[in-house]
């Protein structure tokens, strides 16, 4: 496909770099001289420095020859406005904008984008994305990430291997006899800084980081079998009320009604608005840094604390101060720490800070926008290693060539693992003699140079 990415910060250099190592044709277009540079030496792309939203900018990028364009700049209302000149003036057939001001993605006004109004496809929105990624990790504590595919029916675990698993030093083809009833397929591992789809043989080693897609229904069983016995956090401390903190309070109290939750804002008027928006959440007014803030706030008996304003360097400080508000060790190691970090370089401090999960808004964004630019019945994409792998959920369409064959005589790459199939309401972990039929729902692992090959696979021709 021909593809134009709007803005070369680093969600549209991430993009621009998986897509085109995809194979696709790829052209970025940014106002800064310098972030095109960027892109111009570490990537093979064509890349352009001016405004996309000027026609000639788009003219000079392809855009009469373009599939898809992606508007992923700094601005809201340019990236609203690049999508209306695609359309109008260059009918590029799909577009996709960023958008993260809150009013534009009021429910009451999103029939205003549509072709007679405002042609965007596509509407991404980073803060709510990440509020949903982080509720999801509630919901499975012990979980780094628990990620739905198949209509919630299926769900893909990333689970850390600690010392409480007995499973550690016990090879794969082994699991099936021990846990019988389980339907779980691990499918990948990451394994000191390096991903291995594993084999039969192959063995589960303390600090894996693993990847198991399971039965949605038997989430609590798979958790306790890998060795994580967490309970569901009861109460939960944020600290920063932005769109991220304000989005998750919501969604936690319209899903988990025994969930107790509190906000620490330090802007006045932001503070006020939160109260006056959520029911059942207290919000306080004040800086997370301040101890007598967090005393307030009774940050020792959280159980689960968020550190979500914009600066990363207050993120990181308000797990110090969990540590420091902490009465011994077990404390510590019971309280769930998470902090929103922007800058990539800030994950070598996880460990010595003791914070369970760094979120990185830019994976997040990337995995929502590559969803949409897979072809066709593929329905879900979620990003491992920096896009090196993606899981991916597809319908098994009447032209795809898997339909009536054997698993063993599918010819998929190597590098693609099946992790289940949901047939009507049954979950199937496929094994060698799994037969495909029309309208199976697949969920797999592929690695980024063989997603072509699967689309073809699956037979898949729309964008």
């Amino acid at each position: 496909m021909n593809i134009i990415i709007c803005g070369a910060g680093r969600v549209g250099f991430t993009i621009a770099k998986q897509l085109s190592e995809q194979g696709h044709s790829i052209t970025v277009i940014d106002t800064s001289s310098e972030d095109i540079q960027k892109i111009d030496d570490a990537l093979d792309v064509k890349a352009i420095v001016g405004k996309a939203t000027y026609p000639t900018i788009l003219e000079k990028a392809n855009a009469a020859e373009t599939d898809m364009i992606i508007a992923v700049t700094r601005n809201d209302e340019i990236n609203m406005v690049i999508c209306q000149i695609a359309f109008s003036i260059f009918n590029i057939p799909k577009k996709i904008a960023r958008i993260r001001s809150q009013d534009y993605l009021n429910p009451k006004f999103t029939t205003v984008y549509n072709k007679e109004n405002l042609p965007i496809d596509v509407i991404i929105s980073p803060e709510l994305e990440i509020a949903k990624s982080i509720q999801r990790k509630l919901e499975a504590p012990g979980a780094l990430d628990s990620v739905p595919f198949a209509n919630n029916k299926i769900r893909l675990l990333e689970i850390f291997m600690n010392d409480g698993c007995s499973l550690i030093n016990i090879k794969l083809k082994d699991l099936t006899k021990k846990y019988p009833n389980l339907d779980a397929n691990v499918i990948g591992i990451i394994r000191d800084d390096k991903f291995l789809i594993p084999k039969k043989e192959d063995e589960i080693r303390k600090n894996d980081k693993i990847y198991v897609i399971i039965n949605s229904s038997q989430t609590a069983e798979t958790l306790e079998a890998f060795g994580h016995n967490e309970k569901v956090s009861k109460k939960i401390l944020i600290v920063g009320g932005g769109n991220i903190g304000f989005n998750l309070a919501k969604n936690i109290e319209e899903t988990l009604d025994a969930v107790r939750v509190k906000i620490v804002e330090k802007d006045k008027e932001r503070a006020e608005y939160l109260a006056s928006e959520l029911n059942n959440t207290i919000v306080i007014n004040g800086n997370g840094l301040d101890e007598e803030v967090l005393a307030e706030a009774n940050l020792e008996e959280a159980e689960t604390v968020l550190a979500l304003t914009n600066d990363d360097e207050d993120n990181l400080m308000v797990s110090v101060l969990v540590e420091k508000f902490a009465k011994d060790e077990k404390e510590i190691e019971d309280k769930r720490t998470m902090a929103l970090v922007n800058k990539p370089n800030y994950s070598l401090l996880q460990d010595s800070l003791k914070i369970d999960d760094l979120i990185d808004p830019r994976m997040n964004t990337v995995s929502s926008i590559l969803k949409h630019v897979h072809k066709g019945t593929i329905e879900t994409a979620y990003t491992i290693m920096n896009g090196e792998y993606e899981v991916i959920e597809a319908e098994i369409i009447e032209t795809s060539e898997l339909i009536n064959k054997e698993l063993k005589n599918s010819n998929l790459p190597e590098e693609v693992r099946i992790g289940a199939v949901l047939r009507g309401d049954k979950i199937i972990i496929p094994r060698s003699d799994f037969v495909f039929l029309k309208e199976d729902k697949v969920v797999f692992l592929a690695n980024k140079g063989s997603i072509s090959v699967v689309e073809n696979i699956f037979r898949i021709s729309s964008i």
